[in-house]
């Protein structure tokens, strides 16, 4: 199963979440998706297969993806600061892919009845449920 992890602004999530998978054992195929060059820089960094940048790389890849893994922000339209159009957040949420969407209070949604923790206990636990999906 190829996993698609997607990110923006300084790809900072993204480089954590694949720093973490790859920690793992996970050998699978990861694409890097930024919505801006840094982004897709730091998660190559951090070691993805390969990457792309930009609107159409987000459409294309979670098209094709069987995991799809990031901020909710991928699924709000105009959110990350504006970096996440409504078409790539249309894209993301009508994928067919196994959905792994980490809460960010950075992008101004709350999930009610979850608790609020660091970001690296959400990392863990994606990292936890794409295992079991592999």
């Amino acid at each position: 199963m190829d996993i698609v992890v997607m990110d923006g602004q300084g790809g900072g999530f993204g480089r954590a979440l694949i720093g973490a998978l790859r920690a793992a054992g996970v050998k699978n195929t990861i694409i890097a998706v930024g919505t801006n060059a840094l982004a897709t820089s730091a998660m190559l960094k951090a070691g993805a297969s390969a990457g792309a940048t930009g609107e159409n790389a987000v459409i294309v890849n979670a098209a094709r993806a069987q995991i799809l893994t990031g901020p909710i922000g991928l699924i709000l339209a105009n959110s990350m600061l504006g970096e996440c159009s409504p078409a790539m957040a249309r894209a993301v949420a009508e994928s067919p892919a196994h959905k792994i969407l980490i809460p960010v209070s950075k992008c101004g949604v709350h999930i009610a009845g979850l608790p609020e923790k660091p970001l690296a206990e959400y990392i863990d636990d994606a990292v936890q449920q794409i295992c079991r999906l592999l």
